[in-house]
């Protein structure tokens, strides 16, 4: 009797056992074929960022990614600003900034009595300012003479003098139109016409070219843009945005490292083909001594006058790098035939007198300045706006 109870209390625990093995199988096999969530917001999430869900792939189901409208719509085209009255943004700049060059030469010219120590201390600052030697010499020696001869005393008085004075210096018979008219062929075709930038490494030269074809819009002309700094990965890219904002195109090529005179030609073809006005042409920044890179520039411009003459070579240099400028304006007025020079970060800059050297150095006139950051901040140059701007009037 007793081993009949100790079997069915036996078989009683068996049974209780099994009941709760299958039950917790039962759950987890519950739990395990759950299907992955398929809807909504939760697919999107799950999936790599630009993949499409399986449903919206296959066209169908209610999770179909769109695109946002405002992604699908071309943006927006910007319209610069009117050149004219640029240049007196600078002036504006430049006095109240209290420019050092201008108010450092006007301290001196304000005591009663100039002595030749006063006259040596006018000379270092325009040397300070990288006026050069030669025209700080000449200036002093032709301020001091008039002075003399017309007794002048009142500081306002001196004051005109040295306006004068630096005015004749930046020299204002410069001629400092853009060259930037269509030309015509010897059959009779239209042919836009080409401008090639060129300059060294961190000067602002690809912001410049954007910059340009700013002025060249405002100015009611048609541009395209070519993106001949194949060896700078972002290059094209940030030209092609520039370009972007205001309409213009840009030929640039599908890999890094091409032929940078072949995107050149490429561009001055395009542009001949479609009747645009102007031909704007990015080159690689180059170091002055490196003799290939150099070589290389000669060959975009001799591939570019294949299908259109060069209209303009403006070399960009940074209006803070002093006698370095100088060496590189020489380097590239050689090999390049510079005809215009683009000075960038010259507001406020005690180093004004770049603006006499570089021009006596080349004998080419300074014809475009760099005003700022913003995207309309390229100013054709005035010598008296600038003069007016440097003595704070």
């Amino acid at each position: 009797m007793n081993d009949l109870l100790w079997l069915w209390i036996t078989l009683a625990v068996l049974a209780v056992l099994g009941l709760g093995f299958l039950g917790v199988r039962r759950r987890s096999g519950s739990r395990d074929s759950l299907p992955p969530a398929s809807s909504g917001t939760t697919t999107l999430e799950r999936d790599a960022p630009g993949e499409q869900p399986a449903e919206a792939a296959e066209g169908g189901g209610v999770a179909t990614a769109e695109a946002p409208s405002d992604l699908e719509a071309p943006p927006a085209v910007e319209v610069p600003e009117a050149v004219g009255g640029r240049l007196a943004r600078l002036r504006g700049r430049l006095a109240r900034s209290g420019s050092p060059l201008g108010s450092k030469l006007l301290a001196v010219l304000s005591r009663d009595h100039l002595t030749e120590d006063d006259w040596d201390e006018l000379e270092e600052t325009l040397l300070l300012a990288d006026v050069g030697a030669g025209p700080a010499g000449e200036l002093i020696d032709s301020l001091r003479t008039r002075v003399r001869v017309l007794g002048v005393r009142d500081a306002a008085s001196v004051r005109a003098l040295l306006r004068e004075e630096l005015v004749a210096l930046v020299d204002p018979t410069m001629d400092r139109s853009l060259a930037t008219a269509p030309q015509t062929a010897e059959d009779g075709s239209r042919l836009p016409a080409v401008v090639l930038v060129v300059g060294v490494n961190g000067t602002g030269k690809t912001t410049t070219v954007g910059k340009l074809a700013r002025v060249l819009v405002a100015e009611d002309r048609t541009v395209v843009l070519g993106a001949a700094d194949t060896f700078r990965a972002a290059a094209a890219d940030q030209l092609e945005t520039w370009g972007a904002r205001v309409g213009v195109r840009t030929v640039r090529s599908d890999r890094d490292g091409a032929d940078p005179a072949a995107v050149a030609f490429d561009a001055v073809r395009q542009g001949r083909e479609e009747g645009v006005d102007v031909v704007l042409v990015d080159t690689a920044g180059r170091l002055q001594n490196k003799a290939g890179l150099m070589d290389e520039l000669g060959k975009i411009r001799r591939v570019i006058t294949k299908e259109a003459p060069l209209s303009e070579v403006l070399l960009v240099l940074d209006a803070t790098t002093g006698q370095n400028g100088l060496n590189q304006a020489r380097v590239f007025g050689e090999i390049a035939g510079v005809t215009g020079i683009v000075l960038t970060k010259l507001d406020g800059t005690a180093k004004g007198g770049i603006v006499v050297a570089v021009q006596r150095e080349l004998g080419v006139p300074v014809k475009l300045v760099g005003l700022g950051e913003g995207p309309d901040d390229l100013a054709p140059f005035d010598p008296q706006e600038f003069v007016d701007g440097l003595l704070g009037d």
